[in-house]
């Protein structure tokens, strides 16, 4: 394994400040900071886990119907692995795969035009 391969992490542990920064920088360079699911761990349980969409609450374009629902969907799936359902989780992450591989359902800031909701409807439908 060579030292610079980034590829070789599966996890990184930072502070709640850097953690911010790099999970929004991965998920630009990913395509869309919309996509990208946030998560603040207490692994042991003592105290409670935080789940969120990597861009936060979007205020700037709340309301609008615009906003990628993906980050909160995945956040979603996250937390209900974090909880101990990995067979919920990974159905929700499987209809999320269906709609981006087998329909040209998309947000705006993936290139298409479906709302909010459109996109929602049809991960759920496919749930």
């Amino acid at each position: 394994m060579r030292e610079n391969d980034p590829a070789r992490f599966d996890v990184v542990v930072a502070s709640n400040l850097f953690g911010d920064i790099l999970s929004d920088l991965a998920a630009a360079v990913a395509g869309s900071i919309g996509i990208a699911p946030a998560a603040n761990l207490n692994p042991e349980r003592d105290f409670p886990s935080m789940l969120e969409p990597a861009h936060g609450s979007a205020p700037d374009i709340a309301g609008q119907g615009i906003a990628n629902p993906l980050g909160a969907i995945c956040s979603a799936a996250m937390m209900l692995d974090h909880l101990g359902h990995p067979a919920a989780a990974r159905d929700i992450t499987d209809a999320i795969a269906s709609v981006l591989a087998k329909t040209d359902i998309r947000t705006r800031d993936l290139g298409g035009t479906a709302t909010t909701a459109e996109f929602t409807d049809k991960v759920i439908e496919l749930l």
